[in-house]
């Protein structure tokens, strides 16, 4: 499903001459007359005046003559070629539909043999897969080209499509005896997917804004970075990318002028920074909150320990029940982490004992919606003489701050346990998406950083 102000947006991005955009559903076109070409009316040329929609051509007298009738005869003979290139761009998309369907019935299992995965998990999985197609190359702050762009909406419209048909059964009361049921959209993909669409297209605005820009990228390696002139002191670049602590050698590495950027560069840089890190957010709420409605598989609780105190260990245990007021921040400092890999260790062993606090109070079913955890959270300030309240709501907001301080850190072991145990196919598109759109904001808040940190240091070498 797709919010009329999305397709809005959608109606001035550039599309490809040879792809067409899908259709939400076919189900509005399924009664029209078989001589109604779909694909042709949807890719015919915007200057087009004249258009055939029932197959039927004004009659012209033989005996007329019209100095107009070569022309004519000429526009016919140039749409005989579009048609030509519009129906082989239609057995594709086509041929693209019966791949797509015949993986998701088999669940990824080209065997045949039934030992495929469920129908949730692989659309969680071609979703992924998609996402890093088509923004598994781009590492810099460009807009993507019109293919992907296409591959992208035309994909992701068929994944969202699935949406259309997740319905709730509705009872509405006629009269004092008589009552019927009606079917609405599930309230969960009603808020939450028009939500991640908008967010989808405010990212690739970003992208688009970034055409003529006063930074540049080399390949680190490249003889770009040794060769001076044209104001690149390709060695002082180089020395600042090397100076990073977070530096990842397969990116390339951001260039600025010799004088540094100029102010409305570094302001409309600042802007959409500060824009990618509110996307950021929306999408690690929305991704969280999918992630909380699904159930614990049975597979996880039984590795879980006895107690929460075996999960994360003493130092951090007498932290949580000892101190009158607790303080994540100060804990997590006297943590000291010094890498993602202990980081994501420390959040797997939070979250066990979590769930184990959890569990002891009777308060954690397989499935709890958001705003059910808040009603707990606020809850827990009314239990005070139970300890495993305390414990479980200080956990959990040591979780919370964990991963606010380490926005790219990886999905917990519970989060991937879910996902891989979860049947629900609407939780399995609002989460994958709102993950991967969670990633390229994440992408791009620290493409913008590079370019700003090399900016910053050049302009404090000149001073």
């Amino acid at each position: 499903m797709e919010s009329s102000s999305n397709s809005d947006q959608n109606e001035g991005t550039p599309t490809s001459s040879v792809s067409s955009p899908y259709r939400r559903t076919y189900s509005d076109i399924s009664g029209l007359s078989h001589r109604f070409d779909v694909q042709s009316f949807y890719n015919r040329p915007s200057n087009t005046n004249a258009v055939v929609l029932s197959g039927h051509e004004e009659d012209v007298s033989e005996d007329a003559e019209d100095p107009k009738d070569d022309v004519v005869n000429d526009v016919h003979g140039d749409g005989d070629e579009e048609d030509s290139d519009i129906d082989s761009a239609e057995d594709a998309e086509l041929e693209m539909m019966r791949e797509r369907f015949a993986k998701l019935l088999l669940g990824e299992d080209m065997s045949g043999s039934g030992k495929g995965v469920c129908t949730a998990v692989t659309v969680s999985n071609s979703i992924t897969n998609l996402y890093a197609t088509v923004f598994g190359q781009s590492l810099r702050l460009q807009p993507l080209s019109t293919e992907k762009k296409d591959l992208w909406k035309r994909e992701m419209n068929c994944f969202m499509s699935i949406c259309d048909y997740i319905v709730e059964v509705i009872p509405r009361s006629l009269g004092t005896n008589v009552e019927i049921t009606e079917t609405k959209l599930r309230s969960d993909i009603l808020m939450s997917l028009p939500a991640l669409r908008k967010l989808d297209n405010m990212l690739m605005e970003i992208l688009d804004s970034f055409t003529e820009n006063e930074f540049w990228y080399v390949e680190r390696g490249s003889s770009s970075m040794n060769s001076g002139g044209g104001g690149r002191d390709s060695g002082t670049f180089r020395k600042v990318v090397v100076q990073r602590k977070d530096e990842k050698w397969w990116l390339p590495v951001p260039c600025v002028p010799a004088e540094g950027l100029s102010e409305e560069e570094r302001k409309h840089l600042r802007h959409k920074r500060d824009c990618a890190s509110q996307i950021h957010k929306a999408a690690l709420a929305i991704n969280d909150s999918t992630l909380n409605d699904m159930d614990i598989p049975d597979s996880y609780l039984t590795t879980l320990p006895k107690s929460g105190k075996a999960s994360v260990g003493d130092v951090i245990y007498k932290q949580l029940c000892t101190a009158e007021k607790f303080y994540p921040d100060q804990l997590l400092d006297i943590l000291k982490i010094t890498s993602e890999h202990e980081a994501l260790e420390l959040a797997d062993k939070v979250e066990a004992s979590l769930v184990t606090w959890r569990r002891k109070t009777g308060g954690l079913t397989h499935s709890k919606s958001s705003w059910d955890m808040m009603k707990d959270i606020s809850g827990d300030a009314d239990r005070g003489n139970d300890k495993n309240h305390i414990l479980a709501a200080r956990a959990r907001s040591l979780l919370f701050c964990l991963k606010q301080r380490y926005p790219e850190l990886s999905q917990t072991s519970l989060d991937i346990c879910k996902i891989q145990f979860n049947r629900d196919v609407g939780k399995a598109v609002l989460e994958s998406y709102s993950r991967v759109l969670e990633g390229l904001a994440y992408n791009v808040v620290s493409w913008i950083d590079d370019v700003l940190y090399v900016d910053r240091t050049v302009r404090n070498r000149d001073d």
